[in-house]
């Protein structure tokens, strides 16, 4: 197990539907990487579409073999979501990759206001991974609004979202992020792209890490795109205030 790690922040402004020069962007940010963990926005290699009949990779293709090379290279985990096609259906994929292993999860809310219920399917399955002793729920964008879907049943450590989620809606995000860090008593951190996507829409980053306790980790840092997470003080405040042993039992119909 590994006390601290050492979590980098990527906001990419996504060329839209062009994952070759994405790809050919993280190259260069990648490069002689020191994170443990990487994590990317929503969607990286394309942007939020809704083409997937036209940008979706099969299962374990050219984005996530991008990823798990880059893993083996850097020698960390590597955290994004692709556009995914499988058995006729599409799906907003998550891979966890590390140097020696894979967690995929499928986006189980999907934007209805977006269109996205209209070409992607919802996944079903709750997805933890584990890595270097840590234990990470894997979220995207949208799940960020559900509480019941991402309440900690399993004392996960951190809580992960890569996100499309525009400027106007910006005070959401972070509130979000750091009402889901206090109730879980977990790490939270939310990875969102900047620029402007291919509908007009603006994103302005805003990029986050929650403690436990809900303060900003990435507030007053010169260089925001790197935090370090610390599993010490992450027991500590569990044992101190104890709230997770008081959270409600329930079962997903």
């Amino acid at each position: 197990m590994k006390n601290k790690l050492k979590i980098r922040l990527i906001e990419l402004d996504i060329l839209w539907e062009n994952p070759a020069k994405n790809l050919q962007q993280l190259d260069q940010l990648l490069y002689k990487n020191t994170a443990d963990v990487v994590v990317l926005p929503e969607m990286f290699a394309t942007g939020f579409s809704m083409n997937p009949d036209q940008i979706a990779e099969p299962p374990f293709g050219a984005t996530y073999q991008w990823m798990k090379k880059q893993a083996e290279i850097e020698q960390c985990a590597i955290v994004g979501s692709v556009s995914t096609r499988e058995n006729h259906h599409f799906y907003n994929r998550m891979y966890f990759v590390t140097p020696n292993a894979v967690f995929v999860y499928d986006k189980k809310h999907l934007f209805g206001y977006g269109k996205e219920t209209e070409v992607y399917t919802a996944g079903k399955e709750i997805v933890t991974a584990e890595y270097l002793g840590w234990k990470f729920r894997l979220s995207i964008c949208y799940d960020l609004r559900f509480p019941v879907w991402l309440r900690n049943s399993d004392d996960y450590d951190v809580l992960l979202c890569p996100a499309n989620w525009p400027k106007v809606r910006e005070e959401q995000w972070i509130t979000l992020l750091k009402a889901r860090a206090i109730e879980n008593m977990a790490y939270c951190i939310g990875v969102n792209r900047t620029g402007v996507d291919g509908y007009g829409l603006v994103y302005d980053g805003q990029s986050k890490v929650f403690d436990p306790i809900g303060l900003d980790l990435t507030n007053n840092q010169d260089d925001f795109s790197q935090i370090e997470i610390s599993k010490e003080a992450l027991l500590n405040y569990r044992e101190k205030f104890g709230f997770l042993s008081d959270r409600d039992a329930f079962n997903f119909q």
